[in-house]
């Protein structure tokens, strides 16, 4: 029997739900976009969605994960910049996605999928945190709460906006009480 419809790969329909769910949560939040809406703008059906996704907090890892991979992609063209300009970078980015950021955040207790995610993002830039520590020779036994410190400033200044010049002057700050 002669097929209606081009076959499509499963990483492409993959990757179009993703990008349609991606539009979707940045401009209305996860909260406000059911996974019918998601299905029309990635043209598929809401069962469709679910043969690739168990739920929509997988769906939102996979979101999560593309926006993580584009940012990563582009920090890496930062290495030249001052450590100070790289986390006030840092900050500006996760702001862009601030309603995904507190959506994880009010989540991973009641998600194992969004908590094992959000844990690896930690996990991945507590890493760099620390490095640039050693780098900047940082004693060893200052190297964790340091990080978390300014993992703690950084998240700070998620829940509390700031205007530029403010938070260049924590970061700057922050930093040079540390040491770096």
């Amino acid at each position: 029997m002669p097929r209606n419809r081009r076959p499509v790969d499963r990483a492409e329909k993959r990757s179009e739900i993703v990008s349609a769910a991606r539009s979707l949560f940045v401009d209305d939040g996860y909260e406000h976009t059911p996974m019918g809406r998601i299905a029309t703008a990635a043209g598929v059906t809401t069962n469709t969605i679910y043969w690739y996704f168990g739920d929509k907090d997988e769906l939102l890892v996979g979101v999560l994960d593309e926006i993580h991979t584009d940012a990563l992609a582009r920090f890496a063209a930062l290495t030249g910049l001052s450590v100070n300009e790289q986390v006030l970078w840092v900050v500006e980015e996760l702001e862009k996605y601030h309603r995904l950021v507190d959506t994880v955040h009010s989540r991973t207790s009641v998600s194992s999928c969004l908590d094992k995610w959000h844990n690896n993002f930690h996990s991945l830039w507590e890493q760099w945190i620390a490095a640039e520590l050693r780098r900047e020779e940082v004693g060893e036994a200052e190297i964790e709460p340091t990080t978390r410190m300014i993992v703690f400033v950084v998240e700070a200044m998620l829940t509390h906006p700031q205007d530029e010049s403010s938070k260049r002057a924590i970061i700057d700050l922050l930093l040079r009480k540390v040491g770096v």
